[in-house]
């Protein structure tokens, strides 16, 4: 296991305890998201901060403003079915990067909700990447 996840493990088990609500992850609101890596083929769980829209979640790949994507994000390349789970319901989605004005426009929203990820931005070069979750064909 590695320090990651050893990080999100009491997150994910605090998540699933009490129905989706977190305390320990701070700023919240918060989903687990399930990828499949793209160089193990291994199930990996993580707490991800979330903006509702629509009948999409959106989720920013910001790692904190570093220099390069999270882990999750090039799984989720490689794989973009994923498993959701928000408070205490889950779902399969399809993970889509948005591009262009949608993923501007997207961006905006989330920093509306979290500005900490306009802070991030500026900090690093590389363009923060925006994931639309959508829920697969056929699931409410």
């Amino acid at each position: 296991m590695n320090t990651w996840q050893k990080q999100n493990e009491p997150i994910i088990e605090e998540f699933r305890a009490n129905g989706g609500k977190v305390r320990l992850g701070g700023y919240g609101p918060f989903i687990l998201l399930t990828t499949t890596g793209a160089k193990t083929g291994q199930q990996h769980t993580t707490p991800l901060m979330y903006v509702p829209d629509g009948d999409r979640l959106l989720a920013v790949a910001s790692k904190g403003g570093s220099s390069n994507h999270p882990s999750w994000f090039y799984n989720l390349l490689a794989h973009p079915q994923v498993t959701v789970e928000v408070s205490s319901e889950t779902f399969e989605a399809i993970a889509r990067i948005l591009t262009g004005n949608e993923r501007e426009e997207a961006f905006a929203k989330a920093v509306e909700v979290f500005p900490f990820y306009a802070e991030y931005q500026k900090t690093t070069p590389r363009t923060i990447p925006v994931i639309a979750l959508e829920r697969r064909d056929g699931q409410q």
